[in-house]
């Protein structure tokens, strides 16, 4: 994933120069990225970045005009062009297309300028007139920076990977993270899965200053919004219409070709009825299965229709199985970890999505910020696959959650959830195009923290705001079966017979009891999955590991180095493996999992794998 590296120290210099381009080598993924260097030895700075060649931040390092001020960014950052008008005013030169501008910025604003950035994001920013060097992300810290402090220097990263290249005495599981990785999805309260690294809270500003003690600050305090005005239902929308007519055209700026990813949701309708682009400027597409048109395909090809744009299906076909091991392999590792095997059907289908256009539009995060959804809990996988002083870590896991989750809920989600879970497939889709997210945009959040309790959790919002877009939008169910102004009876069966459909695909997918699994194997010869799956979701994993990634399956678990991880039980991970591949359970969850850390345990721990890549 693109991103930024860095040593910050005195001591080693010709050792930290060869780190620092190491570490950097072991980021550049894809032959589209493109990347750089840094050093300054008299300031004990060595730095690196990787980019998308071509996106916002591909003009590392920018400079001011007296060579003072060095900025190093990834991300973007989004602002009204207005804005930038004054900075012309003062003389300063930079192109509005790309990260250029962002250092002058610096220089008119001082250190309000962290708080002044609007994007996903994270840089170092060398001022030399002071000798000092900040480093900073954005302020939910989804653009992740993992780092390690010892007695040589200050070691960070956008990927942990690179720390344990350079730090190999850093290859150690923490054990804790990963039963909350197993019990979660995810590592809680800015932990990793690695002993000895931590993540940069959101908001930091960390200055490093030559001979000097680290000012670990944040530019951010969350009470900000926590604790502004709360609107009346009216007042809330009108304010919401506003804001979100005012920030949506940013996010169609820059010299990069863009296009919009949808589905059946609300989320992503409500950008196309209000992008008001001319026809045929805005591809569209939408992930596709094997089996049949999803709902979201059928109501993604009506939106694009509608807004007069193209729309195409990226369709997870049989040439996904074939790949399927180098694919999981590359999502273990692109994401140090922090997404597991079933992300390599968004890789696949994301690495399609950049032929069609580099830069991704998303309706993402919208559930989370208008109607703070939370989108993970502790699952409840069969305790027998894990040692006894494992599950202990387990039920830990699950009482550091709920300690978390103990506060205001769109702070949980938005300060929380979205930077521990969402990252991981933020990350994957990062790795292979620029995903811009506007329901992340700093004014439409601060807003959401200012609604009352009425509008919290319900669509109806984002309903009627659709609809005083483009009203034709505005008459299409939702894949849910949901309208602003629903038609009686109609729109009431069709809401019901659209739950059915999705709780019957879970059933037969992810939620399938063991003993109708049993059973499903018996008939597997009749592909009953046709009835069942593909309405709405793309990838079916159950009956993959079953039937065409058995092998696969148990290639990777029953092999002796898996089956001797003191953390599982050996016996019922053998047991679990020869039943689900024999169609006699079903066990896809824990086989998610397991797969994912022994391939953690291979790439990250035990081998040097960039020197593969």
């Amino acid at each position: 994933m693109p991103g930024i590296v860095g040593i910050i120290g005195i001591t080693y210099p010709e050792k930290n120069s060869i780190a620092i381009r190491e570490m950097v080598r072991c980021m550049m993924h894809e032959p589209f990225y493109t990347s750089g260097t840094y050093i300054n030895e008299q300031l004990g700075l060595w730095l690196g970045w990787v980019s998308h060649s071509g996106s916002f931040s591909d003009c590392m390092p920018v400079w001011n005009e007296t060579k003072n001020i060095c900025l190093i960014f990834s991300g973007e950052d989004f602002r009204e062009p207005g804005e930038l008008q004054s900075l012309r005013a003062r003389d300063h030169n930079f192109s509005t297309d790309d990260a250029s501008y962002l250092v002058h910025l610096y220089e008119e604003t001082g250190t309000k300028f962290f708080e002044k950035l609007n994007g996903l994001f994270c840089g170092v920013l060398v001022d030399l007139r002071n000798m000092s060097a900040t480093l900073f992300n954005d302020r939910f810290g989804l653009k992740r920076i993992y780092y390690h402090e010892n007695k040589d220097g200050f070691f960070f990263s956008s990927e942990a990977k690179t720390l344990l290249r350079v730090l190999p005495e850093l290859r150690q599981i923490d054990y804790r993270g990963l039963a909350e990785t197993f019990s979660c999805g995810c590592v809680l309260q800015n932990r990793t899965l690695f002993s000895g690294i931590s993540l940069l809270p959101g908001a930091s500003a960390w200055r490093f200053s030559h001979r000097k003690k680290t000012n670990k600050t944040s530019y951010f305090n969350r009470s900000s919004w926590e604790n502004g005005e709360s609107l009346s239902y009216s007042n809330y929308y009108n304010k919401l219409k506003e804001t979100w007519a005012r920030i949506l055209p940013q996010y169609f700026q820059g010299k990069e070709r863009i296009a919009m990813s949808l589905t059946g949701g609300v989320d992503g309708r409500m950008i196309m009825a209000w992008a008001n682009l001319p026809p045929n400027t805005l591809p569209c597409y939408t992930f596709g299965g094997m089996l049949q048109d999803s709902v979201d395909v059928e109501i993604a090809r009506k939106i694009a229709r509608i807004c007069q744009q193209p729309h195409y299906v990226i369709r997870v076909t049989d040439d996904f199985i074939s790949q399927f091991p180098i694919l999981a392999e590359k999502t273990v590792y692109i994401t140090d970890g922090a997404m597991n095997v079933s992300g390599a059907a968004d890789l696949f289908a994301n690495q399609r999505a950049r032929e069609i256009a580099p830069v991704r539009l998303t309706g993402n995060y919208g559930q989370e910020v208008l109607r703070s959804s939370i989108a993970f809990r502790p699952k409840l996988l069969n305790e027998r696959l894990f040692d006894q002083e494992f599950g202990h870590l387990l039920r830990t896991a699950e009482q550091t959650y709920a300690e978390e989750l103990n506060e205001n809920r769109l702070s949980f989600v938005t300060f929380k959830q979205v930077p521990w879970h969402h990252f991981s497939r933020f990350a994957l889709e990062q790795s292979q195009l620029t995903l811009r997210a506007p329901y992340l945009d700093n004014n439409l959040v601060a807003l959401a923290f200012q609604t009352q309790d009425t509008a919290v959790n319900s669509k109806e919002l984002s309903l009627r705001l659709i609809t005083e877009g483009s009203s034709a939008l505005g008459k299409i169910a939702t894949d849910r079966g949901m309208l602003y102004r629903p038609i009686p009876l109609w729109t009431k069966v069709n809401h019901l017979y659209r739950e059915f459909t999705f709780k019957a695909e879970y059933a037969y997918d992810y939620g399938m009891p063991q003993w109708l699994a049993s059973v499903d194997g018996a008939l597997s010869p009749l592909h009953l999955e046709k009835f069942f799956l593909g309405k709405h979701k793309f990838y079916h994993f159950r009956i993959w590991y079953r039937d065409k990634l058995s092998r696969y399956v148990r290639n990777i678990l029953l092999d002796e180095s898996a089956l001797t991880r003191p953390y599982l039980s050996r016996r019922f991970l053998e047991k679990m493996v020869q039943d689900h591949t024999d169609g006699q359970g079903n066990y896809t969850l824990e086989i998610h999992y397991a797969l994912s850390c022994e391939l953690i345990q291979r790439l990250l721990i035990e081998t040097n794998y960039c020197d593969e890549c």
